[in-house]
C-alpha cells in the first residue's frame, strides 16, 4: 500500500519579530517545518535553505537512507552559505519533517525542537522529542512536563543543523495509516497551545488549510512571541501526484523566489 498526504501550512511573523524566520513546505510526498535558531545570524536563511534543497532533491524516496542523505546534501549547503560568507558562522535551523516513500512507509526526521503529533480516533500523540535544555531536564526528573513551558530556559536547544559534520538528525518509520491527521509545527505554536488546544484545532476544522490557519490563530491569540507556523497533513491511500508543485510558506517563500529543479526520482 502507497500512501500519500492531503496537506497545508500557514505561518506568521507574529507581533514580536521584525522577521519569519520559519520556513515550511508541503507536498503529497512530504512536508517539513524548519526555525531559524534564535540568537544566531540569518536564521531565516538557514531554514529556507534547508526547506528548498530538500525539495530539489527529488520528489521521491526509496528508503531511510535516502532520506537520511538528502538531509546531509541540505544541511550542506546550509555549511556552503557559511563558507562563503563568514558573518553568517552560527546559523542554524531545526527541523520537522514526514515524508512517504516508494515501498509505502512513512518517514519522520527530526532535529532541535519543532514538534509533530498524531491525530488518531480523536486521541493526539506527540510523536517527537524535543532536543532541548528543559527536555533534558524533565528526563531526568528535574522538572515537571506541566512546567517546562514556561520554563525560562526552554528556547535553548541541544540539536539543529548549521552545516556541520556532526549534526544530529534522527530518522524513523513511525506508526502511520491512512485516516491519520498530522501537524507539524514550530515552538512557536507548540509554546502557547497545550495538547487539548491543538487537539481540539484539529478536530474542529475538515479541511488542512482551515486546520492549519486556526492553530496559527490560537497561538497568536494566545500569545505567541516568536513566529508561528503550523502544517497539518491528511495521510490518504495512494499515489502522490507527481505534477503538483510543492507549495512554501515563511521564509521559504519570502527567499529563494527563482524556479527550482525538482527531480522525479
Amino acid at each position: 500500500m502507497t500512501l500519500r498526504l492531503t496537506a497545508a501550512a500557514s505561518s506568521e511573523t507574529g507581533s514580536y519579530r521584525a522577521s519569519n524566520q520559519d520556513a515550511a513546505f508541503t507536498a503529497g510526498w512530504g512536508a517539513a517545518v524548519a526555525d531559524g535558531v534564535g540568537g544566531g545570524p540569518s536564521g531565516d536563511l538557514a531554514s529556507a535553505t534547508l526547506v528548498h534543497r530538500l525539495v530539489a532533491g527529488g520528489l521521491r524516496l526509496a528508503d531511510r537512507d535516502d532520506l537520511i542523505e538528502r538531509i546531509r546534501e541540505a544541511n550542506w549547503d546550509i555549511g556552503a552559505q557559511v563558507r562563503r560568507d563568514p558573518a553568517l558562522q552560527g546559523m542554524a535551523t531545526t527541523f520537522t519533517g514526514l515524508f512517504t516513500t516508494i515501498r509505502g512507509s512513512m518517514l519522520l526526521a527530526h532535529s532541535g525542537d519543532s514538534r509533530a503529533y498524531r491525530l488518531r480516533h480523536a486521541e493526539l500523540q506527540r510523536q517527537t522529542r524535543d532536543d532541548s535544555y528543559v527536555q533534558a531536564l524533565v528526563d531526568r526528573g528535574l522538572l515537571a512536563p506541566a512546567a517546562a513551558a514556561s520554563h525560562p530556559r526552554r528556547n535553548i536547544i541541544t540539536a539543529s543543523l548549521g552545516g556541520g559534520e556532526s549534526d544530529v538528525v534522527s530518522v524513523f518509520e513511525p506508526d502511520a495509516q491512512p485516516g491519520d491527521r498530522w501537524m507539524l509545527c514550530s515552538d512557536g505554536v507548540s509554546d502557547y497551545l497545550d495538547d487539548e488546544e491543538i487537539g481540539l484545532q484539529l478536530l474542529r476544522h475538515r479541511s488542512p488549510r482551515d486546520a492549519a490557519a486556526a492553530l496559527v490563530r490560537e497561538a497568536l491569540e494566545a500569545g505567541s512571541r516568536d513566529n508561528v507556523t503550523a502544517i497539518v497533513c491528511d495521510v490518504r491511500e495512494g499515489e502522490a501526484d507527481v505534477a503538483e508543485s510543492p507549495s512554501f510558506w515563511g521564509s521559504a517563500r519570502e527567499r529563494f523566489q527563482e524556479d527550482l529543479e525538482i527531480g522525479a526520482s
